[in-house]
């Protein structure tokens, strides 16, 4: 076992072993710990902050934004850490979602739903909570290294009751999988407000261009699925979402695939900003976002390997 998973064996431990006062007390120590040492991470958090808020608040109000940046992002792997502990009604006491209704309807009529996440809130918590709900629920993860923390991460959501497909070196192409899912009346979250593989849709984003996956946009054209947007973040005593849509579709004679994608990833990047400025605390981008800015060193912050991972 090296030092990484290590790491996360431990965290999962401790987080699910002591009282959750205590872990969250630790963790929101961790975070201040963090701001007031800076490094990359933060810094790249406060540049991406200040693109939300824009350049008019004041750099004290834009210190605390940071802060509360930080220590929302702590929450998060806190309370990942201490899910699987969790029963069925725990779980589905500590997640609200705002639209939840129609999104019962999709999975009942089944045609299913395509859900475009941000990464904020707690994303793993909102997937617990459509399982728990007794919604088939089914998405990605990135095959990311050390192979042994991506199977730790794939086991734990797994045991939360997420099917799981690999990105890449599956049975079938992941994309394939995901529009019989769909067919079958199946939620499918995606991470949609940053692109990995550098293949992604060029978009207007808080004034500047950055690149969004084209697979929550290509799968709804391709299925006819409803497409909805969600808001996620953190209220003291849960964390929540709210779903924005379904967006309309961009018509077929409009133009070609190609840019029908473009189209509606546009309309996707355009709800993900709207939901981030209401609640820019709880956006968890502490890497390179636009296309503007410097390549992330070696040094970036970590992220989980992202079950709601793009596609």
């Amino acid at each position: 076992m090296n030092l990484t998973e290590l790491g996360y064996v431990a965290g999962w431990r401790l987080a699910r072993t002591l009282p959750r006062p205590v872990v969250a007390a630790a963790f929101r120590a961790g975070a201040d710990r963090a701001y007031r040492r800076g490094g990359r991470s933060t810094d790249r958090l406060r540049a991406n902050l200040r693109r939300v808020v824009g350049p008019d608040l004041p750099e004290a109000e834009l210190d605390e934004l940071v802060r509360a940046g930080l220590r929302s992002y702590a929450r998060y792997w806190m309370e990942a850490f201490r899910l699987p502990s969790l029963s069925r009604q725990e779980i589905l006491d500590g997640f609200r979602l705002g639209g939840a209704d129609k999104l019962g309807a999709d999975v009942a009529s089944g045609r299913g739903a395509v859900i475009a996440l941000p990464h904020g809130g707690n994303w793993d918590a909102a997937g617990a909570w459509v399982a728990a709900t007794g919604w088939p629920i089914t998405t990605v993860a990135e095959r990311l290294r050390p192979e042994s923390v991506y199977k730790r991460f794939l086991a734990y959501r797994q045991g939360l009751g997420m099917e799981i497909l690999p990105t890449h070196g599956g049975e079938r192409p992941a994309f394939e999988v995901l529009v019989d899912r769909l067919q079958a009346g199946t939620v499918v979250p995606l991470l949609a407000d940053r692109d990995l593989s550098a293949r992604g849709v060029e978009v207007d984003f808080f004034g500047g261009r950055t690149r969004m996956p084209a697979g929550p946009a290509l799968l709804a054209i391709r299925t006819g699925a409803p497409l909805y947007v969600t808001t996620m973040w953190y209220e003291p005593d849960r964390a929540c979402a709210a779903l924005d849509g379904p967006l309309e579709l961009p018509d077929p004679s409009s133009g070609s695939l190609e840019f029908r994608v473009r189209v509606l990833t546009q309309r996707i990047a355009d709800g993900l900003a709207a939901g981030i400025a209401r609640h820019p605390q709880d956006w968890h981008m502490l890497q390179r976002m636009w296309l503007d800015q410097r390549t992330d060193g070696p040094a970036a912050a970590p992220q989980p390997p992202a079950a709601t991972g793009t596609i």
